[in-house]
């Protein structure tokens, strides 16, 4: 495996082409070097049957796509049942800013750093939607010498879950429409029809469409729209499952909507469950791929944690807990979304009981949250980095909630310096936090090494006494304003008259002891995505909620927040293309770590 030269020595890329080449500071000097994509097409991967044997896999498990990914057969997971589980280890970071944390890099460098100090230790992650991919973030499989590999199939097409999940949601839509063509026994109202329809792309038109037009031989008229991929429930279902048996009933549960005469209309109404669990039988067994180091990794499932639970799936990780003594995965964006729905909808369902939180945190994101603009972080400011810890404390406080030891990471870059970092340091030692110092990105699991050992020594301290924020018994209402009070710091929630009457109706129609899975920018504890740092006393004005009966939530839907994101004004595809060997060139371009 390649490895990036050390700060004091950079040398230049060798990569024919200028898309794998960028321009930065590295080590206070200019010059070119490798980029992420460069880096993954020249790691030296091991056959995936050697990467399974290493957590003692055979190779009649395994279901190959090619010789370096692969699923696991569903008798492996199985039969896994009764063996004893490994610690647990969650990754969430600060709130996200424009100057990058590093969330999905730190799981990756963790992992690696984990299995360098001689512990056996594996990574679940989510898979990548095409949507950001295509459009502003990039990929998702980490970055530098800190990644997932192979990385353009995992940021595309990969093994095609996401695929299945948008052909299966888009199913029932279509049994949906069909059967009120025909006849419509069950007496569907149009107008009170919840089920929208998906696609794996960042599509601001399809918000809001009419379907059904043409004719009588076309359907009935009404308006729909489309979320992406990622929003749908299917897509949670997929993740939520225990098994196949477990999917095929929740998916049977889902509520597509309500009767002329307003009683709830499920997906097993129409028959639906099981050919759409048909569809999704293939997908729902476990992906398996590597890490730059060779290291195990499971990736399985995409949900976002803006607006859906943002976790991988239970089935991927409970296996995982079978298979190693240290599993590292993560939660979507910040900790107020992603670790929290992480804690009370993902561990509240499967049993899951972690044993450590990392909190990622960077000094750019840091200054940005203490009001330095993008284009000046690269200079030290030591007021600004202190001021941005507001925003760091008040994810430590609400992690501290849930009963879970935290360690903060601070995710090294080359323009950081020591006194930003004491700053950090001091800071969290004042809280009585441990703060390490991580160089992941640029010496792999050899630079996560202090990250590690800190990290399992609280796992392996079995301090953890994990408890969830609220108790089903609350009502709806209540629980939305305790999540909002306790976690984003807020005065109150605010709705009008129509969305608390959806409230109520969904507790007298049987589901007010669902958890709630709050939708809402991902930029801010509040609703407005340009409030950083840790804002307090504000109002979060919910929009709208939305019933999820067979993820068995409910989705309340904050501010401005949307379901189906739309493309930047540059997306990231213009820059996307075959180079002159036909390989993939231009994905995932945010790549220079300064």
């Amino acid at each position: 495996m390649i490895r990036r030269p050390p700060r004091s020595t950079p040398k230049p890329s060798s990569a024919a082409s200028d898309v794998y080449k960028r321009q930065g500071v590295y080590g206070g000097i200019m010059g070119t070097y490798p980029s992420d994509l460069e880096i993954a097409n020249a790691a030296h991967k091991k056959p995936i049957d050697e990467i399974a044997k290493s957590i003692e896999i055979q190779k009649k498990d395994l279901i190959r796509f090619g010789d370096d990914k692969a699923k696991l057969s569903y008798d492996l997971v199985k039969s896994l049942s009764k063996k004893k589980d490994g610690k647990l280890i969650l990754v969430t970071a600060i709130s996200p800013t424009p100057a990058g944390e590093g969330k999905t890099t730190t799981s990756v460098g963790l992992v690696d750093g984990l299995c360098h100090i001689g512990k056996k230790a594996m990574i679940c992650l989510r898979e990548p939607s095409l949507g950001p991919c295509f459009g502003m973030k990039g990929g998702a499989a980490g970055g530098g010498y800190a990644q997932v590999i192979p990385m353009t199939d995992i940021n595309l097409h990969f093994t095609g879950d996401f695929h299945a999940i948008g052909a299966a949601h888009n199913l029932l839509s279509a049994l949906i429409d069909n059967h009120i063509h025909w006849d419509n026994e069950l007496n569907i109202d149009p107008r009170r029809i919840t089920w929208k329809r998906v696609v794996d792309m960042n599509d601001r038109s399809l918000r809001d469409i009419t379907c059904g037009l043409g004719g009588t031989g076309n359907g009935i008229p009404r308006q729909s729209g489309y979320d992406i991929t990622v929003a749908s429930e299917i897509m949670a279902v997929f993740c939520l499952a225990s098994d196949i048996d477990d999917l095929q009933k929740r998916i049977g549960n889902i509520v597509i909507g309500y009767t002329k005469t307003n009683e709830p209309v499920r997906a097993k109404q129409l028959n639906a469950d099981g050919a759409i669990t048909a569809l999704l039988k293939d997908a729902f067994q476990p992906n398996l791929v590597q890490t730059l180091e060779n290291n195990p990794a499971f990736m399985h499932g995409g949900p976002f944690a803006n607006i859906a639970h943002g976790c991988n799936s239970v089935v991927s990780t409970k296996t995982a807990l079978k298979l190693a003594d240290y599993v590292v995965t993560e939660a979507g964006f910040g900790a107020d979304l992603g670790a929290e729905k992480f804690f009370d909808i993902k561990c509240r369902k499967s049993g899951l009981k972690p044993d450590a939180v990392v909190l990622v945190a960077t000094t750019k994101a840091l200054k940005m949250h203490g009001g330095v603009k993008k284009d000046q972080l690269s200079s030290e400011n030591i007021d600004a980095v202190l001021k941005g810890c507001e925003n760091l404390g008040k994810h430590i406080e609400n992690i501290g909630k849930f009963g879970v030891p935290v360690v903060v990471a601070i995710n090294d870059y080359v323009t950081d310096t020591k006194n930003e970092h004491e700053q950090i340091i001091n800071f969290c030692k004042n809280l009585g936090i441990q703060c390490k110092i991580s160089s992941h990105w640029e010496k792999g699991g050899e630079g996560a090494a202090d990250l590690a050992e800190e990290v399992s020594k609280i796992a392996d301290s079995n301090t953890a006494e994990f408890k969830t924020l609220y108790d089903n018994e609350m009502t709806l209402w209540n629980k939305t304003e305790h999540i909002a009070k306790n976690i984003y710091g807020a005065a109150e929630i605010i709705a009008d008259k129509k969305v608390r009457n959806q409230f109520k109706k969904l507790e007298d129609d049987g589901f007010g002891d669902y958890p709630i899975c709050m939708a809402k920018t991902q930029y801010s504890f509040s609703t407005d995505p340009l409030l950083m740092g840790a804002p307090a006393g504000h109002e979060v004005p919910i929009r709208e909620v939305r019933l999820s009966a067979g993820a068995e939530f409910i989705v309340v839907v904050c501010g401005e927040i949307m379901t189906m994101p739309g493309l930047p004004r540059i997306p990231a595809a213009e820059a996307i293309g075959l180079d002159e060997d036909k390989e993939i060139k231009g994905l995932f371009l945010s790549l220079i770590h300064i």
